[in-house]
């Protein structure tokens, strides 16, 4: 183990209550669920200082000396309309304190099958066993093998044929606790999706959320997959996603965080199969004393495959954000043409950020370029407004929405986009209440 954490008891107890309460499912999850809990404990939270590089940026030692325990009682009424005011016209499918809610859940569209993972064992077991923990593995991933052995209610999503009402997978947080939210998405071929996957916080206080992810592209599927980190500033959020794309697949991501107190995202595409494309664009705003890090992975294992990775970043006061993106081309991948980019818009003195992109091509006959950015807004653009008759602070804003606009006008959902929008300038104290 990597560090002795008198908390790491409380993970013990409550997983052992887990495994008493869930006797009566299948023997190959309870193998799994104890497997994975055998290697938390060897591996330990990632807060070594020493060999531990893809932590270098990032300190959970808070979080490891924190108690959250995991059984929780009957949450709190929850206001849908004020919480994600933007889904009207999606089906929803919702968890509350890591338990899956009948009332703020809605009827699945056609071509969709959404339910409870608890249910999804009884009626796609098969699905469910081919998929589950097969993406997303734990041998390495201390986090991800804490989300593993805790696997209990989450997201099951089935896609037959083009769905053209967008899925919204809410997870809502009321008390302290520690959720290990799990979500599965298969899509099948040719079959067409849009997911928003939302993290809400619907009170104050600290909680810890442990999100696994496991997306699933057969040949010919098309996903839009767009998730939300909107908990509150004293939140510990830990997301690993995890994508696995066929032949001639296409996966289309928007990561927007502007919450969360200490944030860790991250996503990892494998283009399995020649003609796979994956577009992933995010956004992160962070203020106050947020630590928010971006490790991105593409894999292209297979020749004749796109990507394009183009993420953005606005930090103000003592923020701090951290970006890491990897594009690897293997050997055999030829033809393959892959690019990406992090830019960033720092608004004050105090605030950092660490961006390291990288290449790593081992294939011939390849187009393969990244970038990285870190500025602040251009005085002359400032004086441009200005000398027309615009104020300052309403001359800053116009701009930073300028910045953001490349990604936000990515989201076709036209609620969902004007609701970011102004989720983004309200995220920043210098600009809440402007307009």
């Amino acid at each position: 183990m990597t560090q002795a954490v008198a908390t790491y008891e409380q993970y013990e107890a409550d997983f052992r209550k887990l495994q008493e309460a869930r006797s009566a499912e299948p023997d190959w999850l309870t193998e799994l669920r104890s497997a994975a809990f055998a290697r938390f404990q060897e591996l330990g939270f990632p807060v070594a200082r020493k060999g531990n590089e893809p932590w270098k940026y990032t300190d959970v030692r808070p979080l490891a000396a924190e108690t959250f325990p995991y059984e929780t009682a009957a949450a709190a009424s929850v206001d849908a309309a004020q919480l994600f005011p933007f889904d009207d016209g999606m089906a929803r499918v919702a968890f509350v304190n890591g338990r899956f809610s009948q009332e703020l859940s809605t009827p699945s569209p056609d071509g969709l099958t959404v339910m409870p993972l608890t249910q999804a064992l009884e009626e796609h077991g098969e699905d469910v066993r081919r998929h589950l923990a097969q993406h997303a593995t734990y041998a390495d991933e201390a986090f991800t093998a804490l989300n593993t052995a805790f696997l209990a209610d989450g997201a099951f999503v089935l896609a037959e044929g083009a769905v053209e009402m967008p899925l919204h997978i809410v997870y809502v947080t009321t008390e302290r606790v520690a959720t290990h939210p799990r979500t599965l998405i298969v899509a099948r071929p040719t079959s067409e999706l849009s997911v928003v996957e939302s993290y809400v916080s619907a009170t104050g206080g600290a909680h810890f959320t442990n999100a696994v992810t496991e997306v699933v592209l057969k040949d010919g599927a098309q996903v839009t997959h767009r998730q939300l980190l909107l908990e509150n500033h004293e939140t510990y959020h830990m997301a690993n996603t995890r994508v696995h794309q066929s032949r001639d697949s296409a996966y289309r991501s928007l990561v927007y965080e502007a919450g969360g107190g200490l944030v860790r995202n991250e996503l990892m595409v494998l283009l399995d199969a020649e003609g796979a494309e994956a577009d992933l664009k995010g956004l992160y705003v962070s203020a106050g004393k947020q630590h928010v890090d971006n490790n991105i992975n593409i894999d292209h294992a297979k020749p004749h495959g796109y990507s394009r990775l183009y993420y953005k970043g606005i930090l103000d006061e003592q923020s701090r954000a951290v970006f890491g993106g990897t594009v690897m081309v293997r050997p055999g991948a030829d033809k393959t043409d892959a690019h990406q980019e992090d830019k960033n818009l720092i608004l004050s003195h105090e605030a950092e950020v660490d961006s390291k992109p990288a290449l790593e091509i081992y294939a011939d006959d390849v187009k393969a370029g990244h970038g990285a950015t870190a500025g602040a807004i251009a005085d002359e653009a400032l004086f441009y407004m200005q000398s027309r008759g615009i104020d300052p602070e309403r001359a800053m804003l116009f701009l930073v929405r300028g910045f953001v606009s490349e990604i936000l006008d990515s989201v076709t959902i036209e609620p969902l986009r004007e609701w970011l929008e102004e989720s983004t300038t309200q995220a920043l104290p210098r600009f809440r209440d402007k307009r």
